[in-house]
């Protein structure tokens, strides 16, 4: 393999104009939504390539589009995964890669480098490519890698010296050739204005009859511009996704990246083969998060919090010494120091808690907050309310806070008591202090350090009474 850097020059240095492969029809997948939509970690395969684009400074992202033109033109438009300028291209007919990037090479100014990837490629990683770039700016950049199983690559062919000669297809090589185990990843590096040479001379003088971008090398040489190659670490980084199964292997193998990097960061994982992160996660000192943990959006984990097995923790701030027992689902909340959650806790999003909280099983939490040290310990529905500290919520309690058009609050004043199977019927208060009996339906306020009780009437039993018959 020749040397990761050339003779790069010390003036300001081209700019890099990324073109981006999507246009396949992704058969395999079995699905109405285009292939680089689907996702991996959370989010489409590609943003991941779009956001490695963006990383490495490019000015411009040209998508190719084909099939599902008009859903990709709409993701497009409508997320946020690139910063840099970008310019959606449509290849009406899918006749080869060569001939996609040719459809994007009207926009690419002459004094650009282009490089090209593929949407359907999600791990490829940026200083990988960084390492491409350090290539001399005047000759053609190639990234390879090495496989011990290379059926369905492309292989690279190199003569006397170890320079690259070309690149044969699987379907059109020798025996010979298909030994090779130095294999083609389709990522090339080129100057815009060869680029542009090169893909109009190729042809379609192959066994599937398409217009082959690796075609170019075998130009290259032939114009005796210098090719050369920089080789990815790993063969994962450089797969490409054609069917559910290969989208799960890159799945693992993305989530066994991350786990790997965060216990190196010193967070306690169980096990990283059972580790899901589809979104950001910013840890203190000595977190451990069990087995079966999904993390999603932005989360924000304090010293020593402990998160119990399958447990769902989306866009969440949780607060140090914090203890979240196995199967809860807690999304955009923000829970204080010490609190206890859990198992099968439910926090639905503008649910704070302050520090000390017990949240227990079967609890769920809605547009509300709880002061210090209030619980809330089994089987209740708390919803846009405000809970003061050191309240009990006894078991089946409810803030019956919607009346079928509007939402109205309840309010619970410090150190109440509200008793098992207790309806708040909002809107209404509870004073501090005040002692709600179980079985009570509170439909007016209740003063502070009073027992209130409300049942429909004293307990009896009527002789004689028969079960209700059904109608012949």
């Amino acid at each position: 393999m020749a040397p990761r850097s050339g003779s790069a020059s010390d003036s300001v240095p081209p700019p890099l104009h990324v073109v981006i492969l999507a246009a396949g029809q992704g058969t395999r997948m079995r699905s109405v939504l285009p292939k680089v939509l689907h996702a991996i970690a959370g989010r489409p395969m590609l943003e991941h390539v779009l956001q490695t684009a963006q990383a490495l400074g490019a000015a411009c992202c040209h998508v190719v589009v084909g099939h599902g033109a008009e859903t990709l033109r709409a993701w497009l438009v409508g997320s946020h995964a690139a910063a840099t300028d970008l310019e959606v291209v449509v290849q009406s007919k899918q006749l080869g890669t060569a001939h996609a990037v040719l459809q994007a090479m009207p926009q690419i100014p002459e004094d650009a480098r282009v490089l090209v990837l593929y949407g359907d490629v999600p791990l490829i990683q940026a200083d990988t490519l960084r390492d491409l770039l350090q290539l001399d700016v005047r000759g053609l950049g190639i990234l390879s890698a090495q496989a011990h199983d290379p059926h369905g690559y492309g292989r690279i062919v190199r003569g006397a010296g170890g320079a690259v000669r070309s690149i044969v297809e699987e379907k059109d090589a020798t025996e010979a050739q298909r030994r090779i185990q130095e294999i083609n990843t389709g990522v090339v590096l080129a100057p815009a204005r060869r680029l542009r040479d090169w893909l109009r001379r190729v042809d379609d003088n192959n066994a599937k009859r398409e217009f082959y971008l690796t075609d170019i090398v075998r130009l290259a040489v032939r114009d005796r511009v210098a090719v050369r190659t920089v080789q990815a670490e790993s063969l994962e980084e450089v797969q490409g996704v054609n069917d559910r199964a290969q989208l799960a292997a890159l799945e693992r193998a993305w989530q066994r990246r991350e786990a790997l990097a965060m216990m190196r960061q010193g967070v306690g994982i169980r096990d990283p083969e059972r580790f899901d992160l589809r979104g950001s996660l910013l840890c203190g000192q000595d977190v451990h998060l069990d087995v079966g943990v999904v993390i999603e959006g932005e989360v924000e984990l304090g010293d020593h919090v402990h998160i119990g097995p399958y447990t769902v923790l989306r866009n969440v701030r949780i607060g140090a010494g914090t203890h979240v027992e196995s199967h809860c689902v807690l999304d955009t909340a923000v829970i204080g120091r010490a609190c206890r959650i859990g198992p099968f806790a439910r926090l639905r999003p503008e649910a704070h808690l302050a520090d000390q909280v017990h949240v227990g099983n079967f609890v769920e939490i809605k547009k509300s907050s709880l002061g210090q040290g209030s619980k809330a310990n089994h089987l209740a529905y708390l919803g846009d309310a405000r809970i003061g500290s050191g309240v009990n919520i006894g078991a089946g309690v409810i803030t019956c806070n919607y009346d079928g058009v509007n939402k109205h609050p309840t309010v619970i004043g410090d150190g109440a008591f509200i008793g098992t199977d207790t309806q708040l019927i909002a809107p209404v208060t509870i004073g501090a202090g005040a002692y709600i009996a179980a079985g009570s339906s509170i439909a007016m306020d209740a003063p502070a350090g009073q027992l209130t009780i409300c049942r429909a009437r004293e307990q009896h039993s009527l002789p004689g009474w028969k079960r209700p018959q059904k109608k012949a």
